[in-house]
């Protein structure tokens, strides 16, 4: 039996984040070179994007590329942007079969002008759809997200255009990455790492975390449907105690 028809999917997380990591570490325990393990977790986001698509997940945020993986040596920065490329290429017209909507947030600046202009188009194809919503994180960091965040606040409140004291939490998720879009409910990290590397850093405040040993290109649907079942034991209290939130749920129900 899967662990799928253990789940209770009238209690599904809407937002799922995932920090695709374990890639180069996969590949070198079977003496590849890291790029191997890139191309080999093209199949896990496949899987978990149609996983997701099916139980109905509203929205997907992988992150594939973070500001610091700039640093890494050029070969590899340079492959991971062509499988990039190359990926985006292929899946566009499957995304659009399946009703999938593709949004990115990061530093697209930073992307080469290629990839730039395939995940411009990707966007602009898939944005009728209704469906999951996929959201790539690329060249992204919280940080870089937060500073300029603030930028684009300090400027507004420079040019007459927002009173500093009219800035509330609402007013500061509008000028992030994300905004529009829910705060991920449920966080899953592969490979065994136990850190959140400064992705969604505002957002995931109140995320529930998972971490799992497996290595991205291992990942497949029944260590999704494991996460979410885990996600589904916890208590979600939001700074309240049980007690409160068991009367909320009583009168709900």
């Amino acid at each position: 039996m899967s662990l799928k028809d253990k789940l209770d999917l009238q209690r599904l997380p809407r937002h799922i984040a995932i920090i695709m990591d374990g890639n180069g570490r996969w590949a070198k325990e079977r003496g590849q070179d890291r790029l191997y393990g890139h191309h080999e977790g093209v199949e896990s986001v496949r899987n978990i994007v149609e996983t997701c698509a099916e139980l109905g997940i509203g929205y997907l945020t992988l992150y594939a590329f973070s500001t610091e993986n700039w640093d890494r040596p050029v070969y590899e920065v340079n492959g991971i942007m062509e499988l990039l490329v190359n990926t985006i290429r292929m899946e566009v017209n499957t995304l659009s079969k399946n009703n999938i909507r593709l949004s990115v947030i990061g530093d697209m600046d930073m992307l080469p002008p290629q990839a730039q202009r395939e995940m411009e188009e990707a966007i602009a194809l898939t944005s009728p759809n209704t469906g999951l919503n996929l959201i790539m994180a690329l060249s992204y960091s919280a940080r870089w997200e937060i500073v300029n965040a603030a930028r684009k606040i300090a400027l507004d409140a420079k040019n007459g255009a927002l009173d500093p004291a009219a800035v509330t939490p609402e007013v500061w998720d509008k000028y992030l990455c994300t905004a529009g879009l829910p705060d991920p409910e449920l966080m899953i990290r592969t490979s065994g790492e136990c850190r959140i590397s400064n992705f969604l850093l505002y957002q995931l405040a109140y995320a529930e975390l998972y971490f799992t040993d497996t290595r991205w290109p291992d990942f497949r649907n029944e260590h999704l449907y494991q996460a979410i079942l885990n996600y589904q034991t916890r208590e979600r209290r939001f700074g309240k105690t049980s007690d409160q939130i068991q009367q909320n749920e009583e009168i709900i129900s």
